[in-house]
């Protein structure tokens, strides 16, 4: 019979409606069978949702279909991560109100989202600007007070001059602020703080534990942590060259070994010692103000020139009291890291050493490879940081650097300076405690009072939530909040004297922190029901992008054990799985080139093959545009392709099932129309033989065959059941895809034969088998196509509520074997014979084989040696 095609402006939106009038994503808390959470990580509202958010939610609807049909009670929430500062930018240029505009953003994206047709349960849904969201948000940040895990103290921060906000050292980049684009500047601000550093070693320790997470993840998390073993060394000041009240110098080192490397100090711009010399020399102060304006990032600090300013103090060595050394103040020294001074071994440490040779300071090589020459070893432009043996540093030489670190340990806590030993082991962190105040309207008030009798009083939680003012306005720079005296003046709650309200908001990483907590009882008063919490705790599968792999998952992991301290959660751990899926990249397109150059987007061209080559030529008036590199797909490049157009055109299963297909899922997908358009003649295929077949099919049985003709399409059915099972287990989900069109291509010819009325009730019957394996293998990627295919077979259930099929062992067994053929341990054939072949049935066939006897030259084999089922060799 002649069929219609697959119309998914039909049936995507018909199958939408009938999932979600039977509710079957809605998840039970109290459903008795095993739990599955699975997570995406919850997208910011920017009003258009992109096709890096359709891989990504099209993976964990993967997850969240095939765990369902295996039978585990599957969580699979959706929300919304809606505080920031693109909203009140918004409001200043489009004189909008930031919640109309991230509310109008929401409802876009949530329709985006619904024509997608994932399987998410909506009933959970919710905006961390929700005032019932940040109500808890608030009551935790309370909780958490009370534990002693939030202080407040002046810090020194990155200021945005035009943003009007202090950004993290992450978001400073090339010394601008990431969003402004204004030179970052370096104040001093009074701000709240986490007290993250006090479980850097449990969470520097749990990685290990984490063993369903990238190792590249756990390595990045490592290294922020920064654990390090090494000694903290006072450096005495030589008399009369240091301002009065101060004795000595503090430097924290993990290579005491390279002291006898020793060329010079270096402190931050903000020691105490530097701030003490400023006072009295205005060059250094000029010095410093320098540094303030200079980008405080990692990064920033790498590819920065390195500058210094000799300060006139000299400082003793502490190996040997009659040496001196001079200290720097230098733009590469922070106080935030160790304790803001350090000693400079030039040929040990490049950055130290590109100081040295600026500055004219002494290079000492103090430790040499093991083969090296000590008579002949130098240091040019590169220096020596690795392992070896010491040199030039007298009662160390020829030892080991790890020997040389415990002599020098063992010498300097020994030693004394004053009443104090001049140096003490200590165990150092490079992470540093959370700064989470953020000068802006557009985030979670801090639930704070300040009083000048009663000092800084929490908002008592029966007061709770502290909602933001709606009556704000934009036009000119600062947070509003600061400027509304209904809302900043209020009575302590302690005293009823006139007090103020904290005006800062928390950073929006604190948002992101817990809201798949939240998920588990979003209608709770309180932020958590621990019970269910602990049930649904960690997410089973969390799926997002690398670039959230440091700050995200390290606050979150904090995040639950604050929640754990605070009585709210009994878990350590946020994400049991961990899935970091690559982007999508697309190439791109120009008129012109350099500066004069204009990027075109894709859908203002078309694609010719011109001699066997791929050309691209404009469509409204067909000049040739240069095809460019294949990169990250960007407004700015215009090499965008609009979901909406895609799903318009194509339908949500042929997005999804290509997103899937391309490349493995941790790796980038490079979109290309052809590769859009194979995916949809997919559809289109499958579509029409199994409903070209249907008629027959639904009034069949549904029997896998055994033996006969039907077994082969039997055999295939089943053992495709069970690879791809395999794949979704382990998310290869680009595995899954090929295997089912290596599927599709086998069961082309049987159901033709059924829908043409040429085959007998066995054969019918093992082809609807077949057939029900395959729609339910596409149902995860391709649900809506999977519903249309189960309807037409007769079915009254929708496939989304039906189980995972089983597949029969005896049709999945491999009855042959092949087996490597040896002559005197060199590999000279293969063998295929039945898996259960006796050995001298495999001699045998082994002497009957062409290269056998061609490398045996009518020679009788001295022995023939078979293990069985593995491999054979024949001895000559």
């Amino acid at each position: 019979m002649s069929t219609e095609r697959y119309n998914p402006r039909d049936a995507e939106p018909r199958w939408q409606e009938k999932w979600s009038e039977a509710k079957i994503f809605e998840t039970d808390n109290n459903d008795a069978r095993e739990k599955y959470y699975v997570l995406e990580m919850f997208p910011y509202p920017s009003g258009r949702i992109h096709i890096g958010h359709v891989r990504n939610y099209a993976m964990g609807d993967v997850v969240a279909r095939y765990k369902r049909a295996r039978g585990y009670n599957v969580l699979h929430p959706m929300g919304w991560d809606a505080f920031g500062m693109p909203a009140e930018n918004a409001a200043m240029q489009n004189n909008v109100h930031p919640k109309d505009w991230t509310y109008q953003n929401i409802a876009a994206m949530r329709s985006q989202l619904k024509s997608m047709g994932l399987s998410l349960d909506w009933s959970r849904e919710f905006a961390t600007c929700d005032v019932e969201y940040y109500h808890r948000q608030q009551a935790l940040f309370i909780d958490m007070m009370e534990k002693g895990l939030v202080y407040r103290k002046q810090s020194k921060v990155n200021w945005d001059p035009v943003d009007q906000t202090v950004l993290a050292n992450e978001q400073v980049i090339d010394g601008r602020g990431w969003r402004s684009g204004a030179l970052v500047e370096q104040r001093e601000l009074t701000q709240w703080f986490f007290k993250i550093t006090d479980f850097a070693q449990d969470l520097l320790d749990a990685l290990d534990t984490l063993d369903n997470w990238p190792e590249k993840v756990r390595l990045m998390q490592k290294n922020w942590i920064g654990r390090s073993e090494g000694l903290a060394v006072r450096w005495e000041i030589a008399a009369g060259s240091g301002p009065v009240g101060f004795t000595d110098v503090q430097v924290y080192t993990t290579r005491p070994d390279t002291l006898f490397g020793a060329s010079f100090l270096a402190i931050a711009a903000d020691h105490p010692l530097a701030k003490a010399l400023s006072e009295n020399s205005q060059e250094i102060a000029s010095f410093c103000d320098d540094c303030r304006r200079a980008g405080t990032s990692l990064a920033a600090l790498e590819t920065a020139e390195k500058k210094g300013i000799d300060t006139g103090v000299k400082v003793k060595h502490p190996l040997d009291p009659s040496w001196e050394l001079p200290v720097y103040i230098a733009n590469f020294v922070l106080m935030d890291y160790g304790t803001g001074a350090i000693f400079a071994c030039p040929s040990g440490d490049q950055r130290d050493l590109d100081f040295a040779r600026k500055y004219g300071l002494p290079v000492v090589p103090v430790v040499m490879p093991k083969d090296g020459d000590a008579a002949s070893f130098e240091i040019g432009d590169t220096a020596y940081d690795g392992d070896g043996v010491m040199i030039n540093s007298r009662f160390l030489d020829g030892m080991t650097t790890q020997d040389a670190f415990t002599a020098v340990a063992e010498k300097l806590t020994a030693a004394k300076l004053g009443n104090e030993p001049v140096a003490e082991r200590k165990v150092n962190f490079r992470l540093r405690d959370w700064g989470v105040s953020r000068q802006r309207y557009w985030g979670c008030p801090i639930p704070v009072i300040h009083c000048e009798d009663c000092g800084v009083v929490p908002v008592p939680k029966q007061d709770l939530p502290v909602k933001l003012p709606d009556d704000v306005t934009f036009d000119v720079p600062g947070n509003p909040l600061d400027r509304h005296p209904t809302w900043r003046n209020v009575a302590c709650p302690c005293c009823s004297k006139p007090a103020r309200r904290e005006t800062d908001t928390m950073d929006t990483f604190v948002d992101s922190s817990w809201y798949y907590t939240r998920f588990t009882a979003p209608w709770e008063d309180n932020p958590t029901d621990p019970a269910v919490a602990n049930h649904w705790l960690p997410v089973d599968q969390y799926i997002g992008g690398i670039e959230h792999a440091i700050l995200h998952l390290l606050y979150s992991r904090f995040f639950t054990r604050a929640m754990r301290e605070t009585g709210h959660v009994d878990v350590s751990e946020p994400f049991k799985g961990l899935f970091t899926q690559g982007m999508v990249v697309h190439e791109t397109y120009q008129i012109g080139s350099g500066a004069n150059g204009k990027w075109v987007a894709p859908a203002d061209i078309r694609i010719e093959d011109v001699d066997g080559k791929r050309r691209a030529f404009l469509l409204s008036s067909g000049e040739e545009v240069t095809i460019g590199s294949i990169e990250k797909m960007s407004k700015s490049r215009k090499n965008v392709i609009d979901p909406d157009d895609i799903l318009g055109s194509y339908g949500a299963d042929t997005a999804r099932f290509f997103v899937l297909s391309d490349s493995p899922p941790d790796r980038d997908v490079i979109w290309s129309e052809a590769g859009i358009e194979g995916s949809h003649r997919f559809v289109q295929r499958l579509w029409r033989l199994v409903s070209e077949a249907a008629d027959v099919l639904k009034t069949s049985a549904s029997t896998p065959a055994k033996e006969g003709e039907g077994r082969a399409v039997s055999q295939v059915a089943h053992k495709t059941l069970q690879a791809v099972g395999s794949d979704l287990d382990k998310l290869a989900f680009n595995k899954a895809v090929a295997r089912i069109y290596e599927f599709l291509n086998a069961l082309a010819a049987p159901l033709t034969q059924v829908a043409a009325g040429k085959a007998d009730t066995a054969f019918t019957s093992a082809v609807r088998n077949a057939t029900e394996i395959l729609i339910q293998i596409i149902a995860p990627m391709m649900p809506h196509l999977a519903e249309e295919c189960w309807a037409v077979l007769g079915h009254s259930t929708m496939v989304a509520e039906a189980a995972w099929p089983v597949f029969e062992p005896d049709l999945v067994a491999e009855n042959e074997v092949v087996m490597p053929v040896q002559i005197n341990g060199k590999k000279k054939a293969e063998l295929t014979i039945a898996r259960d072949a006796d050995q001298n049935a495999v001699s045998q066939a082994v002497l009957d084989l062409d290269a056998v006897k061609a490398a045996l030259q009518g020679q009788a084999p001295k022995k023939i040696i078979v293990v069985p089922q593995r491999i054979v060799n024949i001895v000559v």
